[in-house]
């Protein structure tokens, strides 16, 4: 079963994640790519808390990610591939096939002006986003399954 949804919420693994999307996906695993938790046992297991027995949590920076994508892709169980920010996304779509991207939850902080109630961008996450859908990553935001699409020509 190929990964169901390539997602960046700054949040990462929390109940919209787990609850909202993985449960009407029938995700089975969700692959947490973040530098930093990569290489932090304590971080991986307050994530891994936060999913059920049944849902396994892999964590990678975004060069194993790139490796493992097509492992990932291959897995039988539907998953979700999780960054936290846009320019870990990015560089994981410039090794790895990415064809979609969904903001999830971009939030408030200095500099990012809002484009929906869950997306905040700086101008350099917008050339970010950009640079995305001109190397054909289809981008668009939504925060709940049930939710309306946003495409970035909108967003932006």
């Amino acid at each position: 079963m190929p990964i169901v949804l390539h997602r960046i919420d700054d949040r990462l693994i929390h109940g919209q994640v787990v609850v909202g999307w993985g449960r009407p996906l029938g995700v089975g695993f969700i692959a947490l790519v973040d530098d930093t938790v990569a290489a932090s046992d304590w971080e991986q297991e307050l994530y891994r808390m936060g999913v059920p027995p049944e849902m396994t949590v892999y964590f990678a920076d975004a060069e194993t990610a790139a490796r493992r994508h097509a492992e990932w892709e291959s897995d039988p169980r539907p998953g979700i591939v999780l960054t936290a920010d846009i320019e870990t996304m990015a560089r994981l779509a410039e090794r790895a096939p990415v064809a979609a991207v969904n903001l999830g939850g971009i939030h408030h902080r200095a500099g990012r002006t809002q484009r929906l109630q869950y997306v905040f961008l700086t101008p350099e996450e917008e050339r970010g986003l950009r640079a995305l859908a001109e190397k054909g990553v289809t981008v668009s935001a939504q925060d709940v399954p049930g939710g309306k699409p946003v495409p970035l020509a909108d967003l932006l």
